[in-house]
């Protein structure tokens, strides 16, 4: 090589270096400039700078998305006062805003990449207030977790009537997707059983919403997956607590059965308090397993059971009661039951506390953690179905798509179309009875194979594009999408509606871009 070529090569090696490091510094200096002016703000608590990885982390491990600060409030003010100052800054400014409760979101819909992250639980340990009279009420901070709520009106002998099925979840999590459990087919989602909110808004206002004040903000923030505003603290609608819960598990073979008296359950006057059901596939030495929380009925009949490694479907239901009216409450139980087909030899009933019962899913977390299961992927896939496609589903799915022992729960159980209110923010099917079916898989890292994470991703996409094909008219619940368009058909009609409130109450997109639903600045994504 001669000296003249040398020559040029070094040059071009420089010019290489100098362009890196202009575009670093570049970078850099955007960074810098988009954090320097939230570090004059006097706050109640305070902006951290550094200590950010934690807010890249979600329950559903799968993605990590830095922020640029994590915001660890003191008051409401402080929440306020930080969307103001990055809604002042306008579009100049790429900061955006996301609220993260406990955590626990599947596809990082509570990160903000360069942004600002709130950790709402700083706020957890508020007061709550509870009022006992005729229609009794808690008034609770965004980030207190469901579990505290419980424990603190039950001092009162109170409690929320709706749940979800684990408690160690915010208030404003819930409410910003639904919250359904059990109860739903009885009382609705979690977001029927909100009498008041205090909003934070794209602008940074602080709001009092109801039905009937700011109404459209109420309606638009509950199942607003975080568009519209931050919950900052909840009116919760209560009820008289029960002590204890009778907890009943029964199998059935034939699906088109199992669903029919599920239906008749959750439409019956006189009924059951919680009713769930799941999906059982190729599992042998079930009933064995349930020995250690449940009584089976018949003992000896339910030792010779054997599934065979056939698909199963289990009833879960519960009969709240107090000891005082126990007698009774064996006769209906007993009474409702003789009306149901399912297998004799699989019935097991268990009396247990009403706390142990609702916080049920937080023994099984500790069991995960201490072998270090439980922070693994988890490559969630929930579904509401119309009544009239279930069976179409369960066909497909369950006959030809997961043949295997899935790596967690899959639930299926109806709730009531009626218990929703149609002006909140959530979409669901058209049917007045559409189910639930969630697939709540954990990913066994680095594994190749049925309970690796690329199986279980491939096995979504599969129950997805069919039910697409098959036109069953399914909506996502806590949806994921990576477009505005396939975002615009899950909301279908509802689009315009929910563009219109993005616009109107967060204007510059800086709320829960995680979600990837519109994109910080862009004016002609509300068209």
């Amino acid at each position: 090589m001669n000296h003249s070529s040398k020559a040029n090569i070094s040059v071009i090696i420089r010019c290489f270096i100098i362009l890196l490091l202009t575009c670093l510094s570049v970078k850099i200096s955007l960074c810098f400039s988009n954090t320097l002016p939230l570090k004059t703000l006097v706050l109640d608590g305070h902006l951290s700078f550094d200590e950010v990885h934690h807010a890249a982390k979600d329950f559903g491990n799968r993605f990590q998305f830095l922020p640029a600060a994590v915001l660890h409030p003191k008051s409401v003010s402080d929440i306020a006062i930080t969307v103001k100052h990055i809604w002042g800054m306008g579009t100049s400014s790429e900061l955006t805003v996301a609220a993260r409760g406990h955590g626990h979101s599947l596809q990082g819909q509570s990160q903000a990449h360069r942004g600002v992250v709130i950790n709402m639980e700083s706020l957890k340990n508020s007061d709550m207030h509870i009022h006992t009279g005729k229609f009794p009420y808690v008034d609770v901070y965004g980030g207190e977790l469901w579990i505290n709520i419980l424990h603190e009106t039950l001092k009162f002998g109170l409690t929320p009537k709706s749940w979800t099925d684990y408690l160690h979840l915010t208030v404003g999590g819930t409410l910003s997707n639904a919250g359904i459990s059990g109860q739903a087919f009885r009382h609705g989602p979690q977001i029927s059983n909100v009498h008041q909110l205090e909003v934070i808004t794209g602008k940074g206002e602080v709001v009092n919403c109801s039905k009937e004040e700011n109404g459209d903000l109420f309606n638009s923030v509950l199942g607003g997956l975080g568009q519209f505003g931050i919950i900052t603290r909840a009116r919760i609608s209560l009820e008289p607590a029960p002590a204890m819960v009778k907890w009943i598990r029964v199998l059935y073979s034939d699906f088109e059965t199992f669903t029919r008296e599920q239906e008749s359950l959750i439409s019956a006057e006189n009924t059951f308090d919680y009713i769930e059901g799941f999906v059982i596939i190729n599992r042998t030495g079930l009933l064995n397993n349930w020995r250690s929380s449940f009584n089976p009925q018949d003992p000896a009949q339910a030792g010779q059971f054997n599934s065979d490694g056939k698909t199963l479907f289990c009833l879960e239901l519960v009969k709240y009661f107090n000891p005082g009216n126990i007698d009774m409450v064996n006769q209906e139980v007993e009474k409702m039951l003789a009306k149901l087909s399912y297998i004799s030899s699989t019935l097991f009933i268990s009396d247990v506390s009403y706390v142990d019962f609702l916080d049920r899913v937080h023994v099984s977390e500790v069991k995960l953690r201490s072998k270090g299961l439980w922070e693994v992927p988890h490559p969630w896939l929930n579904l509401l179905i119309p009544r009239s496609k279930i069976q179409t589903f369960a066909e497909e799915v369950f006959g030809n798509i997961i043949t295997q022992t899935s790596n967690g729960p899959v639930l299926i159980y109806p709730v009531n179309k009626s218990k929703w209110d149609n002006r909140t923010s959530v979409v669901i099917p058209e049917e007045d009875i559409f189910y639930l079916v969630a697939f709540l898989t954990s990913a066994v890292p680095s594994s190749t194979g049925t309970d690796g994470l690329e199986h279980i991703l491939t096995q979504n996409k599969r129950i997805l594009e069919f039910c697409e094909t098959a036109h069953l008219g399914v909506k996502q619940y806590l949806p994921h999408y990576a477009t505005q368009k396939e975002w615009r058909a899950h909301f279908g009609p509802q689009w315009d509606v929910f563009s219109q409130r993005k616009s109107a109450y967060d204007p510059l997109a800086i709320f829960a871009p995680g979600q990837r639903i519109f994109q910080k600045g862009n004016s002609r994504q509300f068209s």
